[in-house]
């Protein structure tokens, strides 16, 4: 996989370059991201807590929750407790917001960290969560090894992700989107111009689809299954652990 950072001529690694990116577009976040979706996002979310919601869960990890939108979702399932874990404290101050507006601080709670390297004990969580945030993990594999050492053993963890439609004309309509219009949309809207072509040329690279399935099976999660959304652009993964 091509190394895609935000900033292409700083000195800093991608998780710093991360970080700052996340902390700059922190206020314009949520709205773009409808923006960009057309709404749709909504509707992969709502879909991802009905999956986590069949497994009964009593606590949940959701890793790079952002503003905490999955998260305050996921409240409707069995869980009594609720972590939304990110490396930005720009977004997670727009999280912290919400739950307090959603009135469940009693069960979310909002906590900076580093996904790959969590300060969790190992068979922590029932169930985690991680939404369009693998693909800023620096070091992937890294970073889905910590997800399975804190994941309970019959644990679910699901990802959702972009991806790239593989059919015509989804495939030449998603070219043309990603490459022109989002990073167009991100510049009009972001004060940080780089961002949205970041976001648009990582979910370019990443891998998706069996490619994902395979890096999640060598890491050592069982039960591997992939569920493509909207024609292809984005792709629901669901595992477990032995």
């Amino acid at each position: 996989m091509s190394k895609i950072t935000p900033y292409k001529n700083s000195e800093l690694g991608k998780k710093e370059q991360v970080t700052k990116m996340f902390d700059t577009i922190s206020k314009n976040y949520d709205g773009l991201n409808r923006v960009i979706s057309f709404g749709i996002d909504v509707k992969w979310r709502k879909k991802v807590v009905k999956i986590v919601e069949k497994t009964h869960p009593k606590t949940v990890l959701d890793i790079a929750t952002g503003t905490g939108d999955l998260a305050i979702a996921l409240a409707k399932t069995d869980a009594n407790k609720i972590i939304g874990f990110d490396i930005s404290s720009g977004m997670l101050e727009i999280g912290k917001q919400k739950v307090v507006k959603s009135n469940l601080q009693n069960t979310i709670e909002m906590v900076l960290g580093d996904s790959e390297d969590m300060p969790f004990e190992d068979n922590t969580f029932d169930a985690i969560t991680v939404a369009f945030g693998v693909r800023n993990f620096e070091t992937l594999e890294k970073g889905l090894s910590e997800i399975l050492r804190v994941l309970k053993p019959n644990g679910i963890f699901v990802i959702l992700e972009t991806s790239v439609p593989t059919k015509t004309p989804y495939k030449q309509g998603y070219k043309l989107y990603s490459k022109y219009i989002l990073p167009l949309i991100g510049k009009l809207f972001s004060k940080d111009r780089s961002a949205y072509q970041y976001l648009s040329e990582s979910a370019s690279v990443f891998p998706y689809g069996e490619a994902l399935n395979n890096i999640l099976t060598k890491i050592g999660f069982i039960s591997v299954k992939d569920f493509p959304q909207t024609f292809g652009v984005a792709t629901i993964y669901t595992s477990s652990k032995l």
